[in-house]
């Protein structure tokens, strides 16, 4: 079962960040428009090109449309993707000033009361996420300048959303069997502490 999680988990951690590598290069892509756009209409370049800088600009030359639009539905997504392989992996920060002096038993509680409460937050925001967007669906909402769907953005977050509750959920149920039995089952591979 672990195996299954974990492999899911690392598929939408790869999907989040093909998704992110894609919101960089529209991003990229949109300034440099904005910038060689920008340039083209400045005086030297009507004077000198004025041609060629009128018919790069009539090309198209510019932002990307909607830009902004695209990269704020994609970000969602892609910050979704990666909760499932922090969750399995207990990748998320941890300061354990506080608490590494306490016995093992304890600690194994106190990690199977923060998993216990993970997992009640991300269905939480799972549950909120499905209620959007069925809001979304029946109000009809589209975005400004590309005009698609705003419930498909909330769609697309959907599905790692709720990836990350089931998670989140296995990893609240394996951390109470290791309270349980006193020793750590699946072991941290990339903790992120401090």
């Amino acid at each position: 079962m672990t195996r299954f999680f974990l492999g899911l988990s690392r598929l939408f951690a790869l999907m989040g960040g093909i998704m992110l590598t894609i919101v960089i290069m529209i991003t990229s892509i949109s300034i440099l428009g904005r910038s060689l756009n920008s340039l083209l209409h400045s005086d030297f370049f009507q004077s000198a090109l004025g041609g060629l800088s009128n018919w790069l600009i009539d090309a198209g030359i510019g932002s990307i449309k909607g830009d902004f639009e695209l990269v704020e539905a994609a970000m969602a997504f892609s910050i979704f993707a990666f909760i499932p392989l922090t969750q399995m992996t207990n990748g998320h920060a941890a300061v354990d000033l506080f608490t590494a002096w306490l016995p093992k038993r304890a600690q194994l509680v106190l990690r199977m009361l923060i998993e216990i409460l993970f997992a009640v937050v991300l269905v939480i925001i799972a549950k909120q996420l499905f209620e959007g967007m069925s809001s979304k669906m029946r109000s009809g909402q589209t975005t400004f300048l590309l005009e698609f769907k705003v419930w498909w953005a909330y769609a697309l977050s959907l599905v790692p959303a709720v990836v990350a509750a089931v998670v989140g959920i296995y990893m609240a149920l394996v951390r109470t069997y290791e309270a349980a039995v006193g020793r750590v089952i699946i072991a941290d591979e990339m903790g992120a502490e401090h």
